[in-house]
C-alpha cells in the first residue's frame, strides 16, 4: 500500500504545486469577458455555476478510460501507478488546462480551430477529420460497456439490446437540446454516483489493506506480455492523458463566467480523473493477484466490466455496489453524449452554420447519428468488432493529444512563456503514437526493433522541425 499511498498523495500535492505553477504561466484574467457572457445563445454558449461546470467537465472526460483502461493497464504492474501520476500531472492536466484556456481566449473555439491557428490550415483540416472520426468512435464504443452493466442489474427480459437502444436515444436528445436542459440537470447526479464509486473503492482499499505490489518488489509487466512501451501508454489514456479531453474543454469554456475558474475546472477535473484511475488500477492489481486474468470457470479473460462489477459488489455490498456500478455506467454515457455534441459543433464551425436553430442542428446530427449507429452495429455484429474499433479509438485518441500538445507549445513560444512544460510531453506522446501504430496488431505489425526505431526517428524529426521553426520565428521577431 506504500506505493499506492505515495502516488495518491503526489496527485493531490501536484494539483496544488504544479497546477499553481501552470496557472501562473497562463495568467488568467478575471476582467476578460468570457464567451459565455459575450456570445450567450441559450444553446451552447451560456453561463453555468462553476461547481456544475466542474461536474460536467469531470463526467465529459471520465469515460471508460479511468476505469476499464486502468483495469487493463494494471496488468502491467506498478508501472501503471507511475504513468497515472506522471501522465496526469505533467501531461494530461496541462493538456486539458491549456486547451480550455485557449478556447476561452478565442471565443470558445473548438479544438480544430485552435490547432489551425497555431499549426496551420493543413493541420486544421486533418484535425477536423480526426476529431469527427474520434467523436463517432467514442459515441459507438461508449454504448455497449454501460449497456452490458445495466443488463446485468435488471431482469433478463430487459436485455443488453434494450439498453443499447435506450442509451442511443439519450445520446440523440443530449446532442440536440440546449446544454442546460439535460446535461446541466442530470450530470450532477451522475457525478455524485461516480465520485461515490471512487471514494467507496478507495476507502475499502484502506479498510481491507490488500497486499498490493510495491515498486521496489518488481517494476513492469506482471500479467500482460505485451511490451509496456507503447501499449500501457495507450491502454491508460483517460487516466493520464487523452486527446479526447481537448475536444471537451471547449464545451465548458463556452459556459464559464470567469477565467479564474480554469484551474479547478480543467486542471482539477483531470487530477480527479487521475485519482479515479489510480484507485481502479490498485483495485484491479489486487483482483488479478487473487483471481488471475482469466475466469477459471469459463476460460475467458476478465473484461473491464466484469472486474469492476465483481469488485464493486464484493467490497461495497449490494446497495453500495449498485450505486458504484451506476457511477461506472454514468462515466461512459456522459462522455458519449458530449462526444456527439462536440462533433456537431465541430462540423457547424467548419460549415459556418449557426446552431441556435433546431433545423440546423438536425441537418448536422441526422447523418452523424446514422454513421455512429452503423459503427455501433458493426462493433456488435462481429466477435472482434468492438475490440478493433476500441483499438482504433485508442490510437486516434492519443494522436489527437499529440497535435494538441504541439499547438500549445507553439502558443507558449509565441507568448514567450516556458514552453518546456508541453514540449517534453509533445515529444513523448509523438513517440507513443507513432510506435503504437507501427507495432500494434491493427497497425503495421512491425517487429519491436523496427517500431522503436521509427518512433525515435519521428521524435527526432519533430524536434528538428520545432527547432527550425523557432529559429525562423526569432529572425522574424528580430526584424
Amino acid at each position: 500500500m506504500v506505493t499506492f499511498s505515495v502516488a495518491l498523495a503526489l496527485l493531490i500535492v501536484g494539483y496544488i504545486v504544479y497546477g499553481g505553477f501552470v496557472n501562473r504561466i497562463f495568467a488568467p484574467d478575471s476582467q476578460h469577458t468570457t464567451p459565455a457572457v459575450a456570445m450567450n445563445d441559450g444553446v451552447d454558449y451560456m453561463p453555468l455555476p462553476t461547481w456544475k461546470i466542474f461536474m460536467i467537465q469531470f463526467l465529459n472526460i471520465a469515460g471508460l478510460g479511468p476505469i476499464f483502461g486502468a483495469i487493463m493497464g494494471a496488468q502491467f504492474g506498478t508501472a501503471s501507478y507511475l504513468w497515472i501520476v506522471i501522465g496526469t500531472l505533467l501531461a494530461g492536466a496541462v493538456h486539458d488546462f491549456f486547451s480550455g484556456c485557449l478556447s476561452i481566449r478565442n471565443d470558445g473555439a473548438n479544438l480544430p480551430e485552435l490547432i489551425g491557428k497555431y499549426l496551420g490550415t493543413s493541420a486544421k483540416t486533418a484535425m477536423n477529420l480526426l476529431s469527427i472520426v474520434l467523436m463517432v468512435l467514442v459515441g459507438a464504443v461508449f454504448v455497449s460497456g454501460p449497456a452490458e452493466l445495466l443488463a446485468g442489474m435488471t431482469h433478463h427480459a430487459v436485455d443488453i439490446n434494450f439498453w443499447i437502444v435506450a442509451i442511443f436515444i439519450y445520446y440523440i436528445l443530449a446532442t440536440l437540446l440546449p446544454v442546460d436542459k439535460i446535461i446541466g440537470r442530470i450530470y450532477p447526479v451522475f457525478a455524485i454516483a461516480l465520485l461515490f464509486m471512487a471514494f467507496g473503492v478507495l476507502l475499502m482499499l484502506y479498510v481491507k489493506s490488500p497486499a498490493l505490489p510495491e515498486i521496489w518488489e518488481g517494476f513492469g509487466t506482471k500479467y500482460d506480455q505485451s511490451p509496456i512501451f507503447p501499449m500501457m501508454f495507450v491502454s491508460i489514456a483517460c487516466g493520464a492523458i487523452s486527446g479526447f479531453h481537448a475536444t471537451q474543454s471547449p464545451l465548458m469554456a463556452r459556459c464559464m463566467k470567469s477565467e479564474r475558474h480554469c484551474r479547478p475546472i480543467f486542471y482539477g477535473a483531470m487530477v480527479t480523473e487521475g485519482i479515479v484511475a489510480l484507485v481502479w488500477a490498485a483495485a484491479a492489481t489486487w483482483f488479478f493477484g487473487e483471481h488471475g486474468t482469466v475466469d477459471a470457470a469459463t476460460g475467458i479473460p476478465y473484461s473491464g466490466a466484469k472486474v469492476a462489477t465483481l469488485i464493486s459488489k464484493e467490497w461495497l455490498g449490494t446497495i453500495g455496489g449498485i450505486v458504484a456500478i451506476l457511477g461506472i455506467v454514468a462515466a461512459p454515457i456522459t462522455s458519449g453524449d458530449t462526444a456527439l455534441r462536440s462533433a456537431r459543433l465541430i462540423i457547424a464551425d467548419f460549415l459556418h452554420m449557426e446552431q441556435k436553430s433546431m433545423r440546423h442542428r438536425l441537418m448536422i446530427c441526422l447523418p452523424l447519428f446514422i454513421v455512429t449507429a452503423a459503427t455501433l452495429v458493426y462493433s456488435l455484429a462481429d466477435a472482434d468488432g468492438f475490440k478493433i474499433i476500441w483499438r482504433y479509438f485508442a490510437w486516434c485518441n492519443q494522436t489527437l493529444s499529440v497535435f494538441t500538445l504541439w499547438a500549445i507549445t507553439i502558443y507558449l513560444v509565441r507568448e514567450r512563456k516556458p514552453y518546456i512544460i508541453t514540449l517534453i510531453p509533445a515529444l513523448f506522446m509523438t513517440c507513443v503514437s507513432v510506435t503504437y501504430i507501427c507495432i500494434a496488431p491493427e497497425g503495421f505489425k512491425l517487429p519491436q526493433a523496427a517500431a522503436y526505431s521509427i518512433g525515435g526517428i519521428a521524435v527526432l524529426t519533430a524536434f528538428v522541425w520545432f527547432a527550425v521553426w523557432k529559429r525562423e520565428l526569432r529572425v522574424e521577431q528580430a526584424a
